[in-house]
This record gives structure tokens, sequence and C-alpha cells, in this order.
């Protein structure tokens, strides 16, 4: 089974109507924290073992987990013996690792402060705050077909504004700006190898700028193309956006459970366990 990190650390600023009280990996989308739709979807490929990196407020991350069992679960309470029993669990059976890195620590320094736990084999790594349909599986295959140090998967953002279309002064329809097809950004859902830690100095080591263009500038640097659906919550309109597709009864960042599970026999499939 592969590691995952979730860098969940930041301070969250251009959400402040939310994380004035909570850090933003504990904003929920559907009544559940998106850390939790990002976990979900790790989980549905097979891979259940999370390091949480925290950072702002990260106690209230830890909180959240030591209770999940209970909430997620019905309980019975023996107030006279002090006991809590777990009658029927309906939780996830991930093993979490919350580990504290850093107020203001950099996202390649959150991650140099993981490098100890990380040097046994691949690992994947995203930021907690953005939800895709990113096929886990194909990236895996890709990355290790690719033989470099890293991967990262390049998405194209939703357009912010609408396109109106007109019959002389009456508008005639509308709908979502298309995202040019040129315009490739970094949307996480990274692999690494053990090696991209030795790039890693200290806590101000920054991920995006310094060291992913120091792993491009060595060659070991690949990128795996998403057409498919991502997006980042990183305003208050983004969230809304999102609860809107979570409303509409059909998510596009939940994939098929079985077609992601599935994992073929050989020599790719026994990489992951």
């Amino acid at each position: 089974m592969l590691p995952v990190v979730l860098l969940a650390g930041g301070f969250g600023t251009r959400l402040s109507e939310e994380t004035a009280l909570k850090p933003k990996p504990l904003v929920e989308i559907g009544g559940r924290p998106i850390l939790c739709h990002i976990m979900e979807h790790y989980s549905r490929y097979g891979m259940k073992e999370f390091y949480v990196a925290l950072g702002y407020k990260g106690d209230c991350i830890k909180q959240y987990f030591l209770n999940y069992p209970y909430l997620q679960s019905d309980v019975t309470v023996r107030l006279g013996e002090g006991q809590v029993q777990v009658t029927e669990s309906r939780g996830s059976d991930w093993t979490v690792h919350l580990r504290d890195t850093g107020l203001h620590t950099t996202t390649g320094g959150r991650l140099y402060r993981l490098r100890d736990q990380l040097r046994g084999d691949t690992f994947l790594m995203t930021y907690g705050d953005g939800v895709s349909s990113v096929n886990l599986r194909a990236l895996l295959d890709y990355h290790y077909a690719q033989g470099k140090l890293a991967t990262v998967t390049a998405v194209r953002p939703r357009g912010r504004f609408g396109t109106l279309t007109f019959e002389g002064e009456r508008v005639t329809g509308f709908k979502e700006k298309e995202p040019a097809e040129e315009s490739w950004i970094n949307g996480g859902f990274f692999v690494f190898e053990p090696g991209v830690l030795d790039y890693l100095e200290d806590d101000r080591t920054e991920l995006e700028g310094e060291v992913l263009g120091r792993l491009a500038r060595d060659g070991q640097l690949a990128a795996f193309k998403h057409r498919g659906f991502w997006e980042c919550m990183d305003t208050l309109r983004d969230k809304r956006y999102l609860e809107e597709l979570w409303d509409s009864g059909s998510p596009p960042w939940i994939v098929e459970e079985g077609a992601a599970a599935a994992v073929a026999a050989g020599r790719e499939a026994a990489r992951w366990s």
C-alpha cells in the first residue's frame, strides 16, 4: 500500500469566511470536510495510509480524527463506568498519521518534515483543498513508465466567466467558459520517488517553484495531463460551486468504486502493495 501525503497546514486566507474558525481542509462540502472527500478518492484505489501535514489550526484536524470513530458509528455510553463502546462501525478503514509540521512552514518544508517516514518507496501527495476525478491508477502507471523522480498532474482550470450568445440585443444562450487548451497548471496529485526528498533542504523550501523547477531542469519531472474534472476550493465562490455539484446528486469527483478499486495482477499491481 503506497502512502499518501496531504498538505493541510495553510492559513486559507482567501476563504477567511470559513477559515477564521477552522482550517480549510475541514471546510465541509455536503456535510463532510473536503479533506475526507480527497481521502475517499485515494481510498477507492486501495490507498488507505495517509500522512496529514498539519499547521494552522492543526489541533482541529486532530480532534476531528480522534472523534471520527464515534461520529461515524453507533455507540453505547456507560456513564456509571465511564466507558464508550462502538456497537456498529460505519467509518473508513484508514490509517491516518497526523503530523505537526509547523505554523509557517512552506509546502516543501512540510514534506521535508516527513522525510524520515517516506524514504521507503514511491509515495503520493496532494493539497488538502482540491478534488478531482483523476484516475490514480492511470497516474501511477504513467509515472512508472516515465521513469522520473516525480510526476505532477497537469489540469486545465475551469473558466471563471461564462459566455453569452446573442441575436441582436436578445441573449439566446449562456454557457461556462471553456478552459484554453494551452492553460495547463499544477493540479497537485503528485507521485514522488524517495529521491525527491534529497531536493528538500529545510522548512523554507518551496515545493512549487524551487523543487519542481529543479526537478524539471534535471529532466526528472513528468506531467500527467488530466482532462477531466478538477476544482480547487480557494474562495467562498469555489465552495458554493462544489456544494452545487454535490447537491446535484452526481458530484464529478466521485468515481465508480468498482472500476477504481480494480487492480490488475502483475508487476505493476504488486508495486502498489
